[in-house]
């Protein structure tokens, strides 16, 4: 499944130019390597995430760099993590260097000479089947020169959010290390589920916000422990939706995201979860997960709507995937156990609709407010299952 979750906050209406987003004014010599490097993330990003580039076209100049970069560097993280042909041995070897390479951009790290050697991931790019996660993998050494073009702050909020996103792969790789068809493993606890979530989709929120801040509205007298706190939240809202919304796909891999402990309570087993007799059982509990996903998407509105009035882009650029998080939701509300297993989506159709009513929706806040109307029941304010 898709572990890093890049999605939510960000914009502002200012029109700097986006070299403004990378180091400020670099050495007239390096200045040249620095366009080169920044035009060569940007042909990236367009080959690579055709969706994900569109919203990144709507957030402001100053932001844009440092989420591009860090959006590729996590795509990265999560096409290592995700070549299943070959060993877990290899997988993990793989991120621990990249990581390395991460933190090495930054503090002249050096590990026996191999946190600041060049990556070659030539057989992790031979077995993909997309033109798209080759690419990323064959141009990581440009990824990594990009880093070391922005300011001091700014490089350790992405490296701390990379380090994050790649230790929570890491732990799922291990923790899933011997699930197969035959053989399906679940999360113990709820309290593993949030860590995972907050892992591979919280911290996203967390540096989003953080970036943010700093660049677009630092002065703007905003609750910043509370916005943090929704952000996180946020970013956990919109994996959990993918969880739940790809529990079928993980069960064939013989995974299972929702913990042993509450399948234990209802007499569910990991291996027979969407079989047609466990269906009476098992869709009380998942429609408590989307009770909770939905929970987390709120706080994910409050957070939208706390920010300043003027941070138009950042407003849309956080209601989308809201709305997008919150009719996939719906659908899911209504599947049977056999619609489940046809991956529930929402069309690009009712995607553009939704960008279209919120843009008309926006000078209007009674409107706008009616955009998100979530209908969550037992859900406890930090979004664990009451």
């Amino acid at each position: 499944m898709n572990n890093a979750q890049f999605n939510p906050p960000l914009s502002s209406p200012e029109t700097r130019t986006a070299a403004e987003g990378w180091a400020a004014r670099p050495a007239e010599d390096s200045r040249s390597t620095m366009i080169a490097s920044k035009q060569s993330i940007d042909d990236l990003l367009k080959a690579t995430s055709r969706s994900f580039y569109l919203t990144l076209r709507v957030l402001p100049a100053r932001v844009r760099p440092q989420i591009g970069l860090a959006y590729l560097l996590a795509r990265t993280t999560d096409t290592i993590a995700d070549t299943e042909i070959l060993p877990l041995d290899q997988r993990l070897d793989a991120l621990q260097k990249l990581r390395e390479r991460v933190l090495a951009q930054n503090s002249g790290i050096q590990n026996g000479g191999q946190s600041s050697a060049p990556l070659n991931f030539g057989e992790f790019a031979k077995q993909q089947g997309s033109a798209s996660e080759k690419l990323l993998l064959e141009r990581v050494e440009d990824s990594l020169s990009a880093l070391q073009h922005f300011s001091a702050d700014d490089q350790k909020l992405i490296r701390d959010v990379l380090q994050t996103i790649t230790s929570g792969q890491e732990l799922d790789l291990r923790r899933f290390a011997k699930a197969s068809m035959e053989h399906t493993y679940a999360l113990e606890t709820e309290i593993e589920l949030d860590d995972y979530i907050y892992r591979v989709a919280g911290c996203v929120g967390e540096f989003w916000t953080k970036i943010c801040r700093a660049h677009l509205f630092p002065n703007a007298p905003l609750d910043e422990k509370q916005l943090i706190a929704d952000g996180i939240r946020f970013g956990k809202g919109l994996q959990l939706v993918n969880i739940l919304r790809d529990l079928p796909a993980d069960l064939e891999k013989g995974r299972c995201y929702l913990p042993i402990d509450k399948l234990e309570l209802v007499d569910l087993l990991p291996q027979t979860l969407l079989s047609t007799a466990s269906q009476a059982k098992l869709l009380p509990l998942y429609h408590r997960y989307l009770d909770q996903a939905e929970s987390h998407l709120l706080a994910g509105w409050n957070y939208t709507n706390a920010l300043p009035f003027s941070q138009l882009r950042v407003r849309l650029a956080c209601a989308w995937p809201i709305l997008i998080g919150a009719k996939t939701i719906g659908k899911l509300r209504t599947a049977n156990v056999d619609q489940l297993q046809q991956r529930v989506k929402v069309s690009r159709s009712e995607v553009r609709g939704m960008i279209a009513c919120s843009v008309l929706a926006y000078p209007f806040p009674f409107l706008w407010r009616q955009l998100f109307s979530p209908t969550v029941k037992a859900v406890a304010s930090n979004g664990n299952l009451a």
